[in-house]
């Protein structure tokens, strides 16, 4: 009976432990109870602005569950209903079912949007993980303020987000010279497009001669047609050296730009033809100073206020195809320099990196074979060294205890976890092995006078010896190379302080009950 008593008494779990159990389920929680968790469906990541789709009220967030009745539970289901549902150049009714409301489009196209499978964790993967392309920025011939730069990340925020591009985080950092850069990262895009972006001022003007009637930005421009009957493309033919596609869409003034316009054009004189009847000077549109095209006026808008003007542009190319994707991609910049306007400052992109999704995954991969033979590696040395499988088993639950619940706490913070940030996990765990290693070693160190929780307490002066002296070399860490090294210098502070805290102390009970 007294043998019984003794065996519950050693089996009893300290707070500590307790703790450890609720936080790991916590973050199991965290990690994997998605918003949708229990749903079926598609998630829509973008949609393009002024077009049908947008225009019934399809958004971003929502979730499309049906196309016509039919179920979607993944986005080869979506793909495969909108090939059979879309016929070429006809007119189709699609019933659009979401986790909010029901839309009806009529169209010829598939809907202008973006989708993808549901997250099946709440784990944000980072540029280095997800892949896309990544872009350190500076303001060319100019030092950037910290309000400039934050200024710079707003703007640049509204002209890709009209862009259409998703997944996209811009965000101000700085160097350990104080210097100043803007880093934008796009989850799942190529970096053509981005650099075309950022490294044009984008200044807008159209001129009649001499005369700006308007420039790009919302103080002249009101709205700029993107989709839909107001804008697209209208024709292509065949050149002496390719194809030609023309491009078209409509921007609306602002009542003060009408009139400029106006009083521009009041003057002109009117050129005759057997069809046709122009003013005497055309419309001239510039990007940075360059003549982009030059648009014929007609004489009907002569000295008249008219707040409706109609942009045109081409694109060339050696196949249709690809004139067409030139005179798509011509239209979208200059839409979007007309409703953004002019960056402050020309920017000057200092570093620029791609890296596939493939790569990506493959990074996780090996990462993941590292940590797992990394962990069978300590398992087995710790056996060899302490000949008992409790004590070997010991500092490989604990280390994937800390690896749940860092893991968990960036899923709740929506932390990008790339590759700094893995390497930081690992880092952690490796300082934690080792403080776990100095525990083992003092608890079973031969001296009769201390007892294991004595031994234990002199093993923590020295476990957290090692942590104040990690954190204070960390720091610095966290303004160098231009701020690319935060998400080490975060997961590997967050990993060793949740040890000190929390991990390590419940290991030091573990490990009292083991040698009791």
């Amino acid at each position: 009976m007294v043998c019984i008593e003794k065996e519950k008494m050693k089996l009893k779990l300290t707070w500590k432990i307790w703790l450890l159990i609720i936080l790991v389920i916590l973050s199991l929680m965290a990690i994997f109870i998605t918003p949708n968790f229990l749903q079926k469906g598609v998630l829509i990541t973008s949609v393009t602005p002024n077009t049908t789709t947008f225009q019934q009220g399809l958004r971003q967030g929502q979730l499309i569950t049906a196309i016509n009745g039919q179920t979607i539970t993944n986005s080869n289901d979506y793909s495969k209903i909108i090939q059979e549902n879309f016929p070429s150049n006809v007119t189709v009714k699609t019933i659009i079912t979401t986790n909010t409301a029901e839309y009806v489009l009529f169209s010829n196209q598939a809907p202008d949007l973006t989708i993808s499978d549901l997250p099946k964790t709440n784990l944000k993967l980072g540029l280095d993980l997800s892949g896309g392309a990544r872009a350190l920025v500076e303001a060319k011939d100019h030092k950037l303020t910290s309000s400039e730069v934050n200024d710079l990340v707003d703007i640049v925020k509204n002209r890709l987000n009209v862009y259409g591009i998703s997944d996209i985080t811009i965000r101000p950092i700085s160097d350990l010279a104080g210097n100043n850069f803007m880093l934008i990262e796009i989850a799942g895009a190529t970096p053509s497009d981005l650099q075309n972006l950022i490294s044009q001022q984008g200044k807008f003007e159209a001129k009649i001669g001499n005369d700006t009637v308007f420039i790009g930005g919302d103080k002249d421009i009101t709205s700029v047609a993107q989709g839909g009957q107001d804008a697209g493309i209208y024709s292509c033919t065949q050149a002496s050296s390719g194809y030609v596609c023309q491009f078209r869409f409509t921007i609306y003034l602002s009542q003060a730009a009408a009139e400029r316009q106006a009083a521009a054009t009041a003057n002109l004189s009117i050129n005759a033809t057997s069809s046709d009847s122009y003013l005497s000077k055309p419309l001239d549109l510039y990007v940075d100073g360059k003549l982009q095209e030059s648009l014929q006026i007609s004489s009907d808008l002569k000295g008249q206020v008219t707040t409706q003007v109609s942009i045109q542009g081409s694109g060339v190319g050696a196949t249709q195809q690809d004139a067409y994707n030139a005179a798509q991609s011509d239209m979208k910049n200059l839409q979007t320099i007309l409703k953004t306007g002019s960056l402050p400052f020309q920017l000057e992109i200092v570093k620029l990196d791609t890296i596939s999704p493939t790569l990506g995954a493959n990074f996780t991969k090996y990462i993941l074979y590292a940590g797992l033979a990394a962990l069978l590696c300590v398992s087995i040395i710790v056996f060899i060294r302490y000949r008992g499988m409790k004590s070997a088993l010991a500092p490989i639950l604990i280390c994937m205890t800390e690896i749940i619940i860092v893991l968990g706490i960036a899923a709740v913070i929506k932390w990008d976890l790339d590759l700094p940030s893995i390497a930081g996990i690992l880092a952690a765990i490796g300082t934690g092995v080792d403080s776990q290693i100095v525990v083992l070693d003092e608890a079973h160190h031969k001296e009769e006078v201390l007892s294991i929780k004595q031994k234990v307490k002199r093993a923590f002066t020295i476990v957290m010896g090692a942590y104040f002296t990690a954190v204070v070399s960390l720091l610095p860490l966290w303004w160098a190379g231009a701020g690319l090294l935060r998400g080490f210098v975060f997961t590997t502070v967050l990993g060793i302080t949740i040890g000190v805290l929390i991990t390590r102390r419940a290991f030091a009970d573990i490990v009292k009950m083991i040698e009791e």
